[in-house]
């Protein structure tokens, strides 16, 4: 009786000898083809993985923000960063709020800006974390009028048309010094305008003051005559605050104090030698050296971590911008604090 052996298909074709060798060269060609389709993609993603693997550090800054100017100029930060394998890049800002939305939106790592900025930012849900801060300088703001304005008091700002940076440090000067003058904020009429375009607001009288900070406060006092009407000292500190992505932060904390060591090294190199300072950033803020030398001579340096007691000081900031309905929620500064060692 004859056994039919069913055939499997694993199994080889008596009648087809090269049944095997198509097999195999088959799977030889299938392997090649996902092995070349393997090297082609670490071969696109080697630039990639080279880049992460050597890291790269974006700096958020603003012209006004003379030390990164320096800094930047100078190229010590990226002299202190070589050794970690960090590369650096300079990202410009005309202002805080929009260097904020920088740093949300993932194209900076690190930012410096006033007291104002962050706390827009978190009641908008933006991620970063205080990481740092300048000590207080409040005479680097001020409200100003035109050197023939009558207008002689803040009080006497009731009704007026007063310029200033939506969301900025000098917001929470105007609505401190109102304040202060028995004013209330619904009392005058803001005009939200960036620095540029407040200063030709300004000088054209479409405007009654103007609220601004350095160097854009000196530069309007040297070339236009602008007169101060009041600055921050005894009502604001004006801290200026450097703000960090979280998870950047967190994976790299020797660049921040790479970042940090080299601050605090240039703001002595620059109280030391202000003249020299300006001469070397006047070109670059596109203002003349005497005009930056006032600029320096306002601000302090010197870049600590921030403290419980500043922490504090931003919350009042932040209460004051929700009690006014600048912001729509209330915010605790606290959660946005980096705390490395707790």
């Amino acid at each position: 009786m004859t056994t039919h052996h069913t055939q499997t298909p694993f199994e080889p074709h008596d009648a087809d000898p090269s049944w095997w060798s198509e097999l195999f060269y088959s799977a030889l060609a299938a392997i090649g083809l996902v092995a070349g389709v393997l090297l082609i993609n670490f071969l696109l993603l080697l630039p990639v993985a080279q880049a992460q693997g050597k890291g790269e550090l974006r700096i958020g800054f603003q012209k006004s923000a003379s030390l990164f100017v320096l800094q930047r100029a100078q190229g010590t930060l990226e002299k202190r960063l070589a050794p970690l394998g960090v590369s650096l890049k300079w990202v410009e800002f005309p202002a805080g709020p929009q260097l904020l939305e920088g740093l949300n939106v993932g194209s900076v790592d690190v930012g410096f800006v006033g007291e104002a900025p962050p706390i827009f930012a978190q009641a908008a849900g933006a991620r970063f974390v205080y990481i740092g801060n300048d000590p207080a300088a409040p005479e680097a703001e001020a409200v100003v009028v035109p050197k023939g304005s009558p207008i002689k008091s803040v009080a006497e700002l009731k009704g007026k048309k007063i310029a200033l940076n939506k969301g900025s440090n000098v917001h929470y000067l105007l609505v401190k010094l109102l304040e202060k003058n028995g004013l209330k904020y619904s009392d005058v009429q803001p005009v939200f305008l960036p620095p540029a375009d407040a200063r030709a607001a300004f000088e054209r009288g479409a405007v009654d003051a103007w609220v601004i900070w350095d160097p854009f406060l000196a530069a309007a006092e040297k070339q236009i005559g602008a007169r101060i009407l009041a600055d921050g000292k005894g009502v604001v500190n004006n801290y200026a605050y450097y703000l960090a992505e979280r998870s950047y932060v967190e994976k790299r904390p020797e660049v921040i104090e790479a970042l940090f060591a080299d601050l605090v090294a240039q703001g002595k190199w620059l109280k030391a030698n202000i003249k020299q300072a300006a001469a070397i950033i006047a070109p670059l803020q596109g203002l003349d050296a005497d005009i930056v030398e006032v600029n320096l001579r306002r601000y302090q340096y010197g870049v600590v971590p921030v403290s419980d007691a500043v922490l504090a000081e931003q919350q009042k900031v932040a209460d004051a911008f929700f009690d006014l309905k600048l912001i729509p929620k209330a915010i605790v500064v606290r959660e946005a604090a980096w705390n490395p060692g707790r």
